[in-house]
């Protein structure tokens, strides 16, 4: 096959669209964990470890976000950060709570109030949001799969 009839094949094939709403289908579904977890497993689950999640889950939405087009590694470095800091992270999760139910706002404040050991640079009010919006979305990865990957849509996240 010759170079540009190869490179129309693979532009045609599928696999690199930059829209964001391909995302979730690239991001693994609890459905497909190794081992299930119950509800009664989530609940004894601190906020903390709901963060630690959540920030993984959060950071690797961000990274298959900019993905495409294709950037030189420090470019998709520098777009990730500023979006995975922690003052952006504050203003996401401040947009998304006018869309967020009862529990979400429960787990949100769960989240808030677990927060500690902020970096001295940032006001605590802002460690406090950000890692909220972590503690929901790890909740939701492990609870609510669709609901998680709405709410991540509903995020400005600019290219």
């Amino acid at each position: 096959m010759k170079p540009k009839e190869e490179e129309a094949k693979n532009e045609g094939d599928g696999v690199a669209k930059s829209d964001s709403s391909e995302i979730p289908s690239l991001l693994v579904n609890t459905a497909q964990l190794p081992q299930p977890i119950s509800q009664a497993q989530v609940q004894q689950i601190s906020p903390s470890a709901l963060a630690y999640l959540g920030d993984a889950i959060y950071e690797l939405y961000v990274r298959m976000f900019f993905l495409l087009p294709q950037q030189r590694p420090e470019s998709y470095h520098r777009l990730v950060v500023a979006q995975v800091r922690a003052e952006t992270q504050a203003l996401h999760l401040r947009s998304l709570t006018p869309h967020l139910r009862s529990n979400e706002l429960e787990i949100v404040r769960r989240g808030r109030n677990a927060a500690t050991g902020r970096p001295k640079r940032l006001n605590p009010e802002i460690y406090q949001q950000a890692t909220s919006l972590e503690t929901l979305v790890g909740y939701l990865y492990l609870t609510d799969y669709p609901r998680l990957m709405e709410l991540l849509q509903k995020i400005h996240l600019e290219k």
